[in-house]
C-alpha cells in the first residue's frame, strides 16, 4: 500500500485470500461477487484482462457495498485512470515501472506493485512502498524465495500471486511477511460457466479460513 493509504486498512490484511477474477459476462459481475463476500473474501481482484472487466468493477462498486473491489493487470497509467473512473478501491500490476508507479500513487488508491526480483523489492522500499504483490509466485521461486527475502528485508509485505492452489496457499500464508494471497481457484470455470454461485460461495469459505 502507498503511503498516501497507509491510515487506511491494508488490503492485505482483509482476508487471506484475495480472489483473482476473469469476468468474459457483465451479467456475472454482481452475483460473483456476491458469492466471494458472503463466503468471507471482501477484497475481490479483477483483472483488466477482458473487455467487460471495467464493466464489472462498476457493477461491484455501485452493487456490492461490502466488497472492495480492485482492479489487476494494471500495466499503464491510462489503466490506473480507468479503473478508479469505474470505482476500483484497491490496484493491482504484475510488475512496475517509475512512470506506472507515479501514475499508481497518484491516483490516491492502495495499490500492490508487482516484484518477482530482490532488486525490485529493494527499488520499491526506496519509494516508501512496502506493500507488493509477488508475481509470477511459484514459477519465482515460491515460499522459499519469499522466505529468504524476509531476513534482510522484513519490512517488505507481500501478496504472492501465480500458480498458488489451495493446498499450497497454507504454505504461503504462515510465513511473515505474506499478508495474503492472491488465486482463483474458488472459482472453477466450470462453476462460473454454469452460474453455479452456491459452489463458488462454498469455495469461498473454505478459502477465507485457511489463515
Amino acid at each position: 500500500m502507498n503511503p498516501a493509504a497507509a491510515a487506511k486498512a491494508s488490503v492485505l490484511d482483509l482476508a487471506p485470500v484475495i480472489p483473482v477474477v476473469v469476468i468474459d459476462d457483465p451479467t456475472d459481475a454482481l452475483p460473483l461477487a456476491r458469492a466471494l463476500v458472503t463466503g468471507g473474501l471482501p477484497a475481490i481482484e479483477v483483472t483488466l484482462r477482458t473487455p467487460a472487466a471495467l464493466d464489472a468493477i462498476r457493477a461491484i462498486a455501485d452493487g456490492v457495498p461490502d466488497a472492495v473491489v480492485g482492479a489487476g493487470t494494471i500495466v499503464s497509467p491510462e489503466n490506473v485512470t480507468a479503473a478508479a473512473d469505474a470505482g476500483a478501491r484497491f490496484l493491482v500490476s504484475p510488475g512496475w515501472t517509475p512512470t506506472l508507479l507515479d501514475a499508481m500513487a497518484a491516483s490516491g488508491l492502495p495499490y500492490l506493485p508487482g516484484v518477482s526480483t530482490t532488486s525490485e523489492v529493494v527499488a520499491l522500499l526506496e519509494r516508501g512502498v512496502t506493500e507488493m504483490k509477488f508475481f509470477p509466485a511459484e514459477a519465482a521461486g515460491g515460499t522459499p524465495y519469499l522466505k529468504s527475502l524476509g531476513g534482510p528485508l522484513p519490512q517488505a509485505r507481500f501478496c504472492p500471486t501465480g500458480g498458488i492452489s489451495a493446498t499450497s496457499a497454507p504454505t504461503y500464508l504462515a510465513l511473515p511477511n505474506v499478508g495474503c494471497v492472491g488465486g482463483s481457484w474458488m472459482l472453477p470455470p466450470d462453476a462460473v460457466a454454469a452460474k453455479d454461485w452456491a459452489r463458488v460461495e462454498s469455495l469461498a469459505r473454505e478459502a477465507s479460513t485457511l489463515r
